[in-house]
């Protein structure tokens, strides 16, 4: 399949595919992150990564992204896919609007995984990682 043929394939994905494969993608660098840290007990390690993966924090590092113009534009179509999609599941814990901004965010790490694109993943996640590090996102407890 070549690059025209690919693209075409990941813009016909339902926006909340991608968004539960870069759910699971972005939870796996974090949690990556936070053991090379040295967190290795299992409640602080889900304790500690709730800073980082909750929809506050995920809707948060969106709006720093733009803030920072740091998407492509194709990064930003795939964000809108996902952020626009038609989810059955509430939010819990937050606002529906958060709830959708995140799925975005989910949405663009799965795209980013799908395409292979394994040095831009790894540069949108640390730079995430700085970003709640350094205080600069909101987060729920």
């Amino acid at each position: 399949m070549d690059d025209a043929e690919q693209n075409l394939a990941f813009r016909q994905l339902n926006g909340i595919a991608l968004a539960y494969l870069g759910d699971a993608v972005y939870e796996v660098f974090i949690r990556r992150h936070l053991i090379d840290q040295g967190l290795t007990r299992p409640n602080q390690l889900q304790h500690k990564a709730t800073r980082y993966v909750s929809a506050k924090a995920q809707a948060g590092l969106i709006a720093l992204m733009e803030e920072d113009d740091l998407l492509t534009d194709e990064e930003w179509y795939f964000y809108k896919r996902g952020r626009n999609a038609k989810s059955y599941t509430h939010a819990k814990n937050t606002s529906v609007i958060t709830y959708r901004v995140s799925t975005g965010f989910e949405a663009l790490f799965g795209f980013l995984s799908l395409s292979g694109q394994a040095e831009r993943l790894q540069t949108l996640s640390q730079w995430c990682i700085e970003q709640v590090e350094a205080g600069r996102v909101r987060y729920a407890k």
